[in-house]
């Protein structure tokens, strides 16, 4: 703990050329006196530093030292590597702490000797990766990424969309991708490949088993061959017209199932929608009257159909009103 505390120390001095012992004491959440039995420990190792007494007395590292105790270590290297990660995500994977002792000796190299004449980029540049209207949840992937890092087997039970249960798989891991908040599993199964939502793991056992991977297959290599497959996908295109004021809405749900947008007039502007199967089309029921499906017909008859059902369901005789509901 103490070896840590004083490497702190250091990098903070570093940022900041001189602190006082109660700014420091605060920061470590020790004694002031704790801090000058550090500074004393710092200097009888020979890091040029020193306290200044009297009023406006400070601990100071010399300016003109050239120490450079802010290196990486492996594994912070390594994480610097993955972009576009927060914290929370990062603490899923069990890489908060890595991200924290990286950031703090980052901090100390950028602005080692400069006089700041512009705001610091990490003050004026936030990424943040989650999608629109998402709750946060209770995730701790770390044992998924260990089994890949690892190369190991792992057995999963996992739940397909629109199943009631899942069932067990093993797999071969390449590693896990976070995509617009959601983290998945990339693996092989039997030698193919496969991405599995982390949401609907139901339970999962890392084996002792050598992961079995593809020749030339990377994490990365794997990917986006998925992604090439699932967004180019034999479907239909679906035509329709759409209130114009609800063109941004459209772009924002429906994103790059949006094939083509050509605008017709100041009310009405012409899409094209793709979607794997004629099914998927009651995901345009949400835009209510705002949208009029124009083609394929059996697009526009399935459309029909699910509206029909959706009154159905909700007429005032329906008998899935519950009697007496309202008394």
């Amino acid at each position: 703990m103490k070896s840590s505390r004083l490497l702190s120390i250091l990098l903070l001095l570093q940022t900041h050329e001189r602190m006082t012992s109660k700014e420091l004491a605060r920061r470590f959440e020790v004694s002031p006196r704790t801090i000058l039995r550090d500074v004393e420990a710092l200097s009888a190792a020979g890091v040029p530093v020193h306290t200044e007494q009297g009023r406006g007395g400070a601990i100071v590292l010399d300016r003109r030292s050239r120490l450079d105790v802010a290196r990486l270590d492996p594994a912070e290297l390594q994480l610097l590597t993955v972009a576009g990660l927060d914290a929370n995500l990062l603490e899923q994977v069990g890489l908060q702490a890595v991200n924290a002792s990286a950031q703090e000796k980052l901090t100390a190299v950028a602005t080692r000797g400069q006089v700041p004449t512009r705001s610091h980029l990490s003050e004026v540049l936030l990424i943040d990766p989650s999608g629109w209207f998402t709750t946060g949840r209770e995730l701790d992937l770390t044992d998924l990424l260990a089994a890949a890092r690892e190369r190991r087997r792992i057995r999963l039970r996992y739940r397909h969309s629109g199943e009631t249960t899942g069932q067990w798989l093993t797999s071969d891991p390449y590693g896990l991708v976070n995509k617009a908040g959601s983290w998945y599993l990339v693996a092989d199964v039997n030698g193919k490949p496969h991405m599995f939502n982390t949401t609907r793991i139901e339970d999962r056992e890392a084996l002792t088993d050598t992961a079995v991977l593809r020749a030339d297959c990377d994490l990365r290599s794997v990917w986006w061959d998925l992604l090439t497959d699932f967004q180019s996908a034999p479907g239909i295109e679906v035509h329709a017209l759409l209130r114009s004021t609800r063109l941004d809405l459209a772009q924002r749900i429906l994103g790059t199932r949006i094939a083509n947008i050509t605008n017709t007039d100041e009310e009405w502007t012409t899409i094209t929608v793709r979607y794997p199967d004629v099914e998927s089309v009651r995901q345009l029921l949400q835009f209510g009257d705002h949208i009029r499906i124009l083609s394929p017909v059996e697009a526009v008859t399935r459309f029909h159909d699910v509206a029909a059902q959706i009154m159905q369901a909700h007429s005032s005789n329906s008998s899935t009103n519950v009697p007496d509901q309202y008394t």
